[in-house]
C-alpha cells in the first residue's frame, strides 16, 4: 500500500471507528452532568446524607470494618479495596440530595462486592496490573511499529498490550452494573428514598453507567482500528 493510500486509509479508519465514539462519549458526558445537576438540587425527604446512605448499605449487607471518608473534587467518589475505605466527594458526602444518596450507595455496593468476594470483581482486580502496564507501554510500541516497516513487529506487541487495557474496560462493566443494582435494591428495601426519589437515584446511576459503556466502546473501536491498520501495513 502506497504512502498516500495508507494515509487516506488511516484517516478514514479514524472517522469510521473513532468519530462515532467521540460523539457518543460527549453526549453521555453531557447527559450525566445534566442528570447529576438535576438530582443534586433536590433534597431527599429522609434528609439522609451520602455518608449516612453508604453506612446503611453496609449495615444492610452485614459489612463491617469499612471507613467512609470525604475526598476533594467532583466525581471523585470511589471505593479503595486496598485500604477498605469508601471515599465520597464533597458534593456527595455531606449532601442530602437524591443524587448523593444514589452515588454513595453505589460506592458502598463496591465495598459489599469486595466483602462478599464477588467473582467479576476478582477477575477485574486480576486484570488490573497487566492493564496498567498495557495502557502505559502500548502506544510506545504502536508508534515505533508505525514509523517504519523494519519495526513493524513492535506494532503487534503494542496491540497485544493495548488489548489488555481494553479487556479491563470490558471487565469493568459487570462490576459497575452490579454495584448500581445492589445500591438500588438496598435503597428500595430500606426505604431510604420515596418512590419518586428512587427514580431519580436510578436515573443518576444509569447516566453514570453510560460513561463506562462509552469508555468500553471507544476502547474496542480503537483496538479494531489498530488491527485494520496493522493488516493494511502487512499487505
Amino acid at each position: 500500500m502506497g504512502y498516500f493510500s495508507y494515509l487516506m486509509y488511516y484517516n478514514w479508519s479514524y472517522i469510521v471507528f473513532m468519530l462515532p465514539c467521540i460523539i457518543f462519549t460527549l453526549a453521555v458526558q453531557a447527559y450525566m452532568n445534566s442528570t447529576f445537576r438535576k438530582y443534586s438540587s433536590i433534597r431527599n425527604s429522609r434528609n439522609l446524607t451520602g455518608a449516612q446512605a453508604a453506612e446503611r448499605v453496609l449495615m444492610q449487607n452485614g459489612v463491617t470494618g469499612v471507613r467512609i471518608e470525604q475526598v476533594r473534587g467532583d466525581f471523585t467518589d470511589h471505593f479503595d479495596p486496598r485500604t477498605n475505605v469508601i471515599r465520597l466527594s464533597e458534593p456527595v458526602y455531606n449532601s442530602a440530595s437524591i443524587a448523593a444518596v444514589g452515588v454513595a450507595c453505589h460506592e458502598a455496593g463496591h465495598a459489599v462486592q469486595h466483602a462478599q468476594g464477588y467473582v467479576p470483581n476478582k477477575i477485574r482486580s486480576l486484570i488490573l496490573p497487566a492493564a496498567n502496564i498495557g495502557s502505559k507501554l502500548s502506544w510506545i510500541f504502536i508508534i515505533l511499529g508505525l514509523i517504519t516497516s523494519a519495526l513493524q513487529p513492535l506494532l503487534y506487541v503494542g496491540i497485544i498490550l493495548f488489548s489488555l487495557a481494553v479487556l479491563f474496560t470490558i471487565a469493568t462493566l459487570p462490576v459497575e452494573f452490579n454495584a448500581s443494582s445492589r445500591a438500588l435494591r438496598c435503597i428500595r428495601e430500606t426505604g431510604m428514598l420515596s418512590d419518586g426519589e428512587y427514580t431519580g437515584a436510578k436515573r443518576t446511576l444509569q447516566a453514570a453507567a453510560l460513561t463506562y459503556v462509552a469508555s468500553a466502546a471507544t476502547a474496542v473501536a480503537q483496538l479494531l482500528r489498530l488491527l485494520l491498520i496493522a493488516n493494511s501495513r502487512r499487505r
